[in-house]
């Protein structure tokens, strides 16, 4: 047991230097270890073993053999376990938010209400799915069979690290698949206590393997796998065109979750005092760090005034600081690739001509350690612009003023994106219809409540393929006609 601490942060790991291959902790083929820095301190608090291509190998290889014993076991054997592994989530909901805290800076309070309770859903679903499936359906003599894909390799983001996992991890298992797990190198912690607590669950030997590792070694590895047949991934457009480059000489299936800019359209009859404070907090939750982030605020130019002042108000109450903080509603950017990214953007932001309404370059002010962001607003924004176009990853907003319905779809539909999408109305009939017109895979009416069971994922270049619920479990299952069946 590893005891890792900075501040007030305090997390116990089963091992940092190890690996999860074959229902127990090995060390990597080759000594090597990568560090893992605390963005509210900017002090490594960690070294994670570093895999190799070797690593690899060997977990694929106990994938590869526990898979006919596990995609045979019952229906009911498999949802037992998926039912621990959630019982075990709950159970150990304050040591995974203090991970989460320390590798990735999210506020304690929003890891604790968010990002943990939400992963764990992702595992109840998976489980409750199972019990009503039809892995067989027979009409007209040809019976249709849905069996588990086989071994997947599944590589998560560090923006929301416990949840992702869950969300591939969760119906894969539950499909009767085994699996590689490549979590982000730059918040690996809660993935090795998520590691243990399967372990803990029962899970079967080489069902569930876990390598640490960069993505040029790890995850290109898994990619190009010739016995891994499949592959998800979350993660940026860049890194997703690389992976599915890998598998294709393989011809495995891949599902890729990417990037995304999504729009945020308030028609003329919304409930302003009400939609553009939801619509900020919807933008900055997580520190902006959502591929799903409705970061474009589109709004009729009569009304950009008080949209203005609405948004301004609401950026500059965020309570930003230490995560460890009860009061603190936004950390840190999670890593020092992000806060520069986010930093040049904003300066690009200004650069093009925006007009700034709050926040702006450089650190919150009295933090002179921490990638500590200012929560920013810019308005008069062209929907040209980089800072409409481009994905940043961070607390900033665009607002794009309108004068027609129609212009305000098109400027929701001008990105190479097209994940999530949010539509603010009081005529709920308007609002469906301007829903339909959106092209995009998610779209929320009125800040609507999550749904585990919704399908997400992308159109255009934000990816291919769902996750959670069904849609999700489904991309684990291959599909067999048996024709003449009786």
């Amino acid at each position: 047991m590893t005891t890792l601490s900075s501040n007030n942060d305090s997390v116990d790991l089963p091992t940092s230097q190890q690996f999860y291959i074959n229902g127990c902790w090995t060390p990597p083929a080759v000594p090597a270890s990568l560090p893992v820095v605390n963005p509210a301190t900017e002090e490594v608090v960690a070294e994670v073993a570093r895999g190799s291509a070797e690593d690899v190998d060997r977990a694929v290889a106990a994938a590869r053999a526990a898979f006919p014993a596990w995609s045979a076991r019952s229906v009911e054997s498999r949802a037992q376990i998926l039912g621990k592994i959630h019982a075990l989530i709950l159970e150990r909901k304050e040591a995974l938010a203090q991970a989460l805290s320390l590798e990735m800076g999210a506020a304690i309070s929003f890891a604790r209400a968010m990002q943990v309770p939400l992963a764990a859903e992702h595992v109840r679903v998976a489980r409750d799915l199972l019990s009503s499936y039809r892995f067989r359906t027979v009409e007209g003599g040809t019976a249709i069979e849905r069996e588990p894909i086989g071994v997947c390799g599944l590589i998560t983001p560090w923006n929301w690290p416990l949840y992702q996992i869950t969300a591939k991890v969760a119906p894969a298992i539950a499909a009767g698949c085994t699996v590689v797990l490549k979590p982000s190198e730059l918040s690996p912690l809660s993935a090795l206590l998520f590691a243990q607590l399967l372990h803990d669950a029962g899970l079967p030997p080489g069902v569930f393997n876990l390598v640490n590792g960069s993505g040029p070694e790890v995850g290109a590895a898994i990619a190009a796998h010739p016995d891994i047949d499949m592959i998800s991934i979350t993660g940026s457009n860049r890194a997703g065109a690389l992976v599915a480059q890998a598998a294709a000489p393989t011809v495995k299936r891949v599902t890729q979750e990417l990037g995304g800019k999504s729009p945020n359209l308030l028609l003329p009859d919304a409930d302003f005092a009400k939609a553009v404070p939801l619509g900020v907090m919807s933008a900055f939750r997580n520190v902006g760090q959502s591929c799903s982030a409705p970061t474009r605020m589109i709004v009729p130019r009569n009304r950009l005034a008080e949209v203005e002042a609405l948004a301004a108000q609401t950026a500059n109450a965020l309570i930003v600081g230490d995560p460890q903080l009860e009061d603190t509603q936004l950390g840190p950017i999670a890593n020092r690739a992000q806060f520069d990214r986010v930093q040049a953007m904003i300066e690009a932001g200004l650069d093009e001509g925006a007009k700034l309404l709050c926040g702006g370059p450089g650190r919150v002010p009295g933090f002179a350690k921490g990638f500590y962001t200012r929560p920013t607003v810019f308005s008069e924004v062209d929907s040209g612009m980089r800072i409409a176009q481009e994905e940043i990853f961070g607390p900033v907003l665009c607002i794009i003023a309108y004068d027609t319905v129609d212009e305000a779809v098109a400027i929701a539909n001008d990105t190479v994106y097209g994940l999530g999408a949010h539509v603010q109305g009081q005529d709920l009939e308007l609002a469906r219809a301007v829903a339909s017109r959106i092209r995009a895979g998610q779209v929320h009416l009125n800040y609507p409540a999550w749904n585990p069971m919704a399908p997400f994922g992308g159109y255009k270049r934000s990816g291919n393929g769902r996750e959670y619920g069904l849609y999700g479990f489904e991309e684990y299952l291959e599909t067999k006609a048996i024709v003449g069946f009786g």
